[in-house]
């Protein structure tokens, strides 16, 4: 971790967290483990630059990520290992796949040759000949397409020691050792940002087969979020953090935001469609609310069947939004139990993606059911009285109304089943 966390590292934490959130529901007991890599080229460069310890540079911002994570609702890892953690499980993996004849050391170098492991290539659907390992040679390299797992020590630099010589762990190496000591050498499933597919998971797989690890069962990959048709990077200057971003809309409404979209799509940023997101989280919010004291219920069918079907949160979220129109009507109709249960399916629904509007992770571990109750009864009183101003075509009264509502940050909204309410962004 080697910079401020943006809206862009944060789709993968989203995106992973719904998953994990529905194999739950679903039954499953899920071991979620997140790497992370505490010590690597871009470490040791940014902390120099910066004149700062590499050591604190890479605590300081695992801290402001776990920070943003929190922020946006995503759950803590079972386990979170760090790199610098595990060099011992990375040596015995090296000489596992040196003795497997897959690998060999040079000049204190260790690398790994993709061309002697059957299937180099499968998961990014490249060709061995065209792959650019994008890393400098190194020493003693016999292919160019052979990849670093270990790099000789360099003066100014941490090292620790091993059979070949003092040195630091290779980017691809970590994960694999960590993954494997945490989840065996096979599990379900690995996931991760489109741009790692390669050469980062390549070589994890390399790595893990030419040790003879089945490794990863299923990969799944999200894709970025997009500036101008641009990947969100520090480099391109259009960085979005968090921090700033949560002064335009709520954490919640950036968690659905950065959720509503298929976890495989890339989402194009603009602050139109983050405001559109946020004004539709807060009808689900608007309806929710309405109940107070109900408990979640169960999810509808359909939703279910959508994140069954390769978690495809867009057609899961037209079924929440359903229910709320057809709760909304229940009200309307005078038919409140009926809304009631349809608030609990919303509500269960809803948790699944993270962004149940009762949950205690959004009100800072606070219960305002009671208050949000007595709102909900004030406003609706209002809109009586503006409903009446109307009927008698006293539209003086009838926006005064809405006027005083707007400034305490309740927008009213005119629908064929009467007057709704939602609460303002940041109120």
């Amino acid at each position: 971790m080697q910079s401020v966390p943006h809206i862009g590292h944060l789709r993968s934490g989203v995106a992973f967290d719904i998953v994990r959130n529905w194999l739950e529901y679903k039954g499953f007991d899920v071991a979620f483990v997140r790497n992370v890599t505490n010590i690597d080229d871009k470490i040791l460069t940014k902390a120099a630059d910066n004149g700062r310890p590499w050591w604190e540079w890479a605590a300081t911002h695992e801290r402001a990520f776990n920070w943003a994570y929190s922020q946006l609702g995503v759950r803590p890892p079972s386990l979170e290992p760090r790199a610098t953690g595990h060099i011992t499980e990375m040596v015995e993996y090296m000489q596992r796949i040196i003795d497997a004849g897959h690998g060999y050391a040079s000049d204190g170098n260790v690398y790994c040759s993709p061309a002697t492991i059957e299937g180099y290539g499968q998961l990014s659907g490249q060709k061995l000949d065209e792959m650019d390992q994008g890393e400098s040679a190194g020493t003693g390299k016999r292919d160019p397409r052979d990849f670093t797992m270990w790099k000789a020590a360099k003066p100014g630099e941490p090292s620790w020691p091993t059979p070949w010589g003092d040195g630091r762990p290779g980017w691809h190496i970590e994960c694999t050792a960590m993954a494997t000591k945490y989840l065996g050498a096979e599990f379900d499933i690995h996931g991760g940002g489109l741009d790692l597919k390669f050469p980062h998971h390549e070589n994890e797989i390399a790595q893990a087969h030419a040790a003879g690890d089945g490794f990863a069962r299923y990969w799944m990959h999200n894709g970025w979020v997009t500036m101008a048709g641009e990947k969100m990077s520090k480099s391109l200057g259009n960085v979005l953090s968090v921090e700033n971003i949560t002064k335009i809309v709520r954490p919640v409404e950036l968690r659905y935001y950065l959720g509503s979209a298929h976890y495989r799509s890339m989402i194009e940023y603009s602050e139109g469609a983050l405001l559109e997101a946020a004004a539709g989280y807060r009808r689900i919010e608007d309806f929710v609310s309405k109940f107070p004291d109900a408990e979640p219920g169960e999810v509808a069918p359909e939703f279910a069947e959508a994140m069954d079907e390769d978690f495809a949160v867009p057609k899961a979220l037209a079924v929440i939004h359903g229910a709320v129109r057809k709760g909304n009507t229940a009200l309307a109709e005078g038919d409140r139990e009926q809304a009631s249960a349809l608030a609990q399916s919303v509500r269960a629904m809803a948790a699944v993606l993270g962004v149940d509007p009762l949950a205690e992770t959004w009100h800072s571990g606070q219960d305002n059911s009671a208050a949000m109750g007595a709102l909900d009864a004030l406003v609706e009183a209002q809109l009586v009285r503006r409903a009446q101003a109307r009927a008698n075509k006293d539209w003086a009264v009838a926006d005064e109304v809405r006027d005083t509502l707007a400034a305490a940050g309740v927008e009213v909204i005119d629908t064929a089943d009467g007057a709704q309410w939602q609460l303002k962004a940041g109120k």
